[in-house]
């Protein structure tokens, strides 16, 4: 068996959190492997929802125009009971959040994202299962089997699983898995719909049952394609009584393998439950699955992490798997750069379980509660339930990168959201830009300087430049005084808040420093006459080794 070391990281699985971390490395300038059990993608739409969040992440790491040209719309939602219309959920955002809500079959989301991945450097090792693994203080040595039915071990410094409910990772790292896991089955289906409802809506539609509670209930999420939906409904006992269910570790979680339900079964269902009267036809495939409900203890053990489906799993309600994985594979790809390119220590990967875990615990419960409860009973105002689906609301507040904070409670604060905005203008563009665009194309870290005088916040950027390293950008106050674009400091851009929407949404009390992390959220914040003092503050939160600085990698 052959043994080498030729990567920086091995990344276990190619969905989407696996793709994610993959992208997210090659940004910061890290080598690393990407292996999947699998032959090829599978064509099913599994996960479909794309959340606000995803596509802030995807912008920033130079994917989102290839998802937004392929996915569809989510406008709303229209709830139905026995064929009334009871309930119509709008999905509209405040206007500074620069994405809505999205469709996309996850077949071609993994699509997108590993041409993209491949477009760095990484080609997903397709056929290639992860065996066996090991570590020890120095780092990783897996055992790999590959299509060809040769063996391999690698020796690596660091090993992320993204495989799935069933990891491999997960089991081998002895995490506990602790949850449950719902009785029911269901049956999805990709087919097309010849009704009349709105385009772009989704559709819950169920029939009251004697006792006067909702019982059976039809789902369809609307994907690319005129007329097309993944429709999901409850497996009728004829077609469960036929099957065996099979969880040969527990994990009774996604698709069953064996033949999916016919057309004329999900028709049958659509006849009874549809508000409108509707032919099916086209369908592309049809499964049966199971739900569960799990998360691990923690996410993560010395050099190797799980994320995703290998760290959590729960109902597909309100879209939040996919999504949350690949949150996850951001906050750790980001950290794990910093680790290998020297500029941390490894105790900044200890932050990865102390930000992702409560996250996960609470997307579990939330979605658990929506499954029984429906999301129409959850107690929270509309606009903010909506803002917490989007995953705009996530926030590591009192975690241990989240220094003291500054200004009013609130604004955006030290582990809050760095929210987009609008208005942003240079003398020689012609037109405004946002946020996103100033941000684009930057890996690493980015300050922003806030304030009326372009000196003061020059002098800011010398201080942040001297401290460490890093890259900044001025924004200056709407009726700030002197043109826009000029500035004594040639390596500091410059933009004008022309429209005062920076100041509007951060909120700032008077000139402000903003730390962006690579992963979107607020690393600090503070007055500008405090800047090396709460730069070196977050450095050591950071674990940043002395004299390291923390600008951009170079991409090899």
């Amino acid at each position: 068996m052959a043994h080498r070391t030729t990567t920086d990281v091995l990344i276990v699985g190619a969905g989407p959190a696996g793709l994610s971390a993959a992208a997210e490395l090659r940004r910061h300038g890290v080598h690393c492997r990407l292996v999947d059990r699998l032959t090829a993608r599978l064509p099913y739409a599994k996960a479909v929802g794309i959340q606000p969040r995803t596509l802030e992440l995807w912008d920033r790491m130079g994917v989102v125009r290839a998802v937004l040209e392929a996915a569809v719309p989510l406008r709303g939602q229209l709830v139905y009971v026995d064929g009334r219309e009871r309930d119509r959920i709008e999905l509209a955002l405040p206007p500074e959040v620069p994405y809505g809500f999205a469709a996309l079959p996850q077949y071609e989301t993994e699509r997108l994202l590993e041409e993209h991945v491949a477009r760095l450097g990484t080609v997903v090792e397709r056929g290639t299962a992860l065996e066996s693994f090991s570590q020890d203080r120095d780092g990783v040595t897996a055992r790999l089997r590959t299509a060809s039915g040769a063996g391999e071990e690698l020796r690596v410094p660091y090993l992320i699983g993204c495989d799935g409910a069933h990891s491999v990772v997960r089991k081998t790292l002895g995490l506990s898995y602790e949850g449950g896991a719902f009785q029911e089955e269901y049956m999805l289906g990709d087919v097309v719909a010849d009704w009349d409802l709105p385009h772009g809506y989704g559709v819950r539609s169920g029939r009251r049952a004697a006792d006067g509670s909702t019982g059976e209930v039809l789902v369809c999420i609307p994907l690319p394609g005129a007329g097309r939906y993944r429709m999901s409904m409850r497996l009728p006992p004829e077609l469960a009584a036929s099957r065996e269910a099979s969880a040969p570790d527990g994990v009774a979680h996604g698709l069953e393998s064996g033949r999916g339900p016919g057309l004329a079964d999900l028709q049958a269902v659509v006849d009874r439950l549809a508000p409108r009267p509707a032919r099916l036809s086209d369908l592309r495939w049809s499964s049966v699955f199971r739900i569960s409900h799990r998360i691990v203890d923690r996410y993560g053990r010395g050099r190797v992490f799980v994320a995703g489906d290998a760290a959590h799993i729960h109902p597909p309600t309100g879209a939040q798997g996919m999504n949350t994985g690949v949150q996850d594979a951001c906050n750790l790809a980001w950290k794990l750069a910093l680790v290998v390119r020297g500029v941390a220590g490894p105790e900044l990967l200890d932050t990865y379980d102390a930000e992702r875990r409560p996250v996960g615990e609470e997307v579990v419960g939330r979605t658990v509660r929506h499954a029984v409860r429906g999301i129409e009973a959850d107690p929270e105002d509309r606009r903010t339930l909506l803002l917490r689906e989007a995953q705009l609301l996530v926030s590591y507040r009192g975690g241990p990168l989240s220094g003291v904070g500054h200004g009013p409670e609130e604004a955006p604060q030290p582990g809050d959201r760095a929210p987009d905005c609008a208005g942003l203008i240079t003398p020689i563009a012609g037109y405004p830009l946002r946020l996103l665009d100033v941000l684009r194309g930057r890996a690493g870290h980015v300050l922003l300087l806030y304030g009326p005088d372009g000196a003061e916040l020059a002098g800011a950027a010398a201080a942040a430049r001297a401290v460490a390293g890093l890259p900044a950008v001025a924004i200056l106050a709407a009726g700030a005084r002197g043109p826009g674009g000029e500035n004594a400091d040639p390596s500091l851009p410059v933009y004008r808040d022309a429209a005062g929407e920076f100041a509007r949404l951060y909120l700032p009390d008077g000139a402000t420093g903003l730390v962006v992390r690579p992963d979107g959220q607020l690393g600090a914040r503070f007055p500008l006459s405090g800047t090396a003092a709460a730069l070196s503050g977050y450095l050591r939160a950071l674990s940043v080794r002395r004299d390291t600085p923390l600008r951009d990698p170079v991409v090899a």
